[in-house]
C-alpha cells in the first residue's frame, strides 16, 4: 500500500493525528488507542523473534507500548515507546527532541536486541551466576545519573551511541549480547584484539548452555502500559525536556574570539550567531556522529554558543567558509567535556 494511502487509512483509524498540534498536544496519551498491530515496530519486532529462532534460543520476549524503551526488572518483556506506533506522533517527537529515537529499522533493531538482552537475563535469572558478575561486575551497582565514557576503550563492545555499554554492568551485558545476536556483526573478527572479545565469547558460550532451556520466569507483566498513561502529551513533552536538559554550557570568551573577529574589527561582516544557525543542521550531524549524544543535547549547547556571539558581538569576518571544521572541533569538545565531566545525564 502506498503511503500516503497507508497515512489517511491510519488518520481515520485515529482522528487526533489530523487535529492541530496545539490540541493534540491537549489529548491524554491514554486516550489515543494505540496498539503495536499493524505497525513498522511490529514488523521489526517479528524480525528480532527470527533472529532468536537463527540462534536456537527458545527465548521470547514480550512487548507493549508505554513512555519509553525499557526492561522492569523481573520482566520477560519490553516497552516500547508509544511514538512509534503513528506517523504523527512520529512528527511530535522530532518536534520538541529533533530525532526519534528508534523510528528507522537498523536503529530500531539495536535497541530491540539491546533490550532483549535484559529481558533474556530477567527471564533465566543470569545476573545471579558467579560467572557473569565475574566477566561484566556487580549488577547491584548504583546506577549513577551521569556516566564519564572513554570513547576509545577497547574493553566494551559499540551497539548504541554514547558509548552506553560504559555505563553500568546491566548495561555492558545488553549491548555485548546486541552486537551478538546482531546478524553478519563477523564479531570474532571485528573485535579479535579488543579485550570486550572476552565478554563476547561469554556470552556465545551461556546462550549455546540456554539454548533449549524453558526460562525461570515467564511472566507477561507489563509496567506503565499506554492505556494508563493520565498524562497529555504537553505534559509529557514538559517532563521530557527536562530530563533531556543539561547544565548551560560555560564558553570561554578567548575561544569564541578565536574563532570568530569582533564588530570593531569586522563591523561589516555577517553576524557570527547568523553564520552558526546557517550550518547549525550539517554541524550537529557531524558532532553526534562523533560524541554519540542526543541532538536535543548538541543543540543545547549550540544555543548557547549563539547566546553568547551575540553577547559579545562577535561576527564571521572575511573568511567564514573556511570556519566550518573549527566551529565543529569548538562544538565537539564542548560535547565532550560535558560528557567526561558527567555533565550529561542518563535517561535510558
Amino acid at each position: 500500500m502506498p503511503a500516503r494511502k497507508q497515512l489517511k487509512k491510519s488518520n481515520h483509524k485515529f482522528p487526533w493525528a489530523r487535529l492541530p498540534r496545539e490540541r493534540l498536544l491537549d489529548v491524554r496519551i491514554c486516550d489515543l488507542g494505540l496498539t503495536l498491530e499493524d505497525t513498522p515496530v511490529m514488523r521489526r519486532i517479528n524480525r528480532l523473534y527470527k533472529e532468536l529462532d537463527k540462534q536456537g534460543l527458545q527465548f521470547r520476549p514480550h512487548f507493549w507500548l508505554s513512555d519509553e524503551w525499557f526492561c522492569p526488572d523481573h520482566v520477560p518483556g519490553i516497552s516500547i515507546p508509544f511514538y512509534l506506533a503513528h506517523p504523527r506522533l512520529q512528527k511530535l517527537e522530532r518536534e520538541f527532541i529533533m530525532e526519534v529515537e528508534g523510528a528507522d529499522y537498523r536503529w530500531c533493531m539495536k535497541l530491540l536486541r539491546h533490550e532483549t538482552a535484559h529481558a533474556i537475563a530477567n527471564a533465566y535469572r543470569l545476573v545471579e551466576r558467579k560467572d557473569w558478575r565475574n566477566i561484566f561486575g556487580n549488577p547491584n551497582s548504583t546506577y549513577h545519573d551521569a556516566y564519564s565514557p572513554k570513547p576509545y576503550s577497547k574493553r566494551y563492545v559499540i551497539n548504541l551511541p554514547g558509548w552506553y555499554a560504559q555505563s553500568h554492568p546491566h548495561e555492558d551485558w545488553a549491548e555485548t549480547f546486541a552486537v551478538w545476536l546482531t546478524p553478519n556483526s563477523d564479531w570474532p573478527h571485528r573485535y579479535a584484539d579488543w579485550p570486550a572479545l572476552k565478554k563476547l565469547r561469554y556470552v556465545d558460550h551461556l546462550m549455546n548452555e540456554i539454548r533449549q532451556k524453558q526460562p525461570a520466569i515467564r511472566n507477561k507483566r507489563t509496567d506503565h502500559p499506554v492505556n494508563r498513561i493520565r498524562a497529555t502529551l504537553r505534559e509529557y513533552y514538559d517532563d521530557k525536556m527536562r530530563r533531556y536538559g543539561i547544565d548551560h554550557a560555560v564558553f570561554f570568551d578567548i575561544d569564541l574570539q578565536r574563532l570568530f573577529e569582533t564588530s570593531d574589527e569586522a563591523p561589516r561582516a555577517v553576524k557570527a550567531s547568523h553564520y552558526i544557525r546557517g550550518v547549525q543542521n550539517p554541524l550537529m550531524e557531524i558532532v553526534q556522529r562523533w560524541t554519540g549524544e542526543y541532538k536535543y543535547r548538541i543543540n543545547e549547547v549550540l544555543h548557547d554558543m549563539i547566546k553568547r556571539c551575540d553577547e559579545l558581538d562577535l561576527r564571521a569576518g572575511k573568511n567564514h567558509k573556511n570556519m566550518f571544521p573549527e566551529i565543529t572541533s569548538c562544538l565537539t569538545m564542548l560535547v565532550m567535556s560535558k560528557l567526561h565531566s558527567g555533565g550529561f545525564n542518563i535517561t535510558r
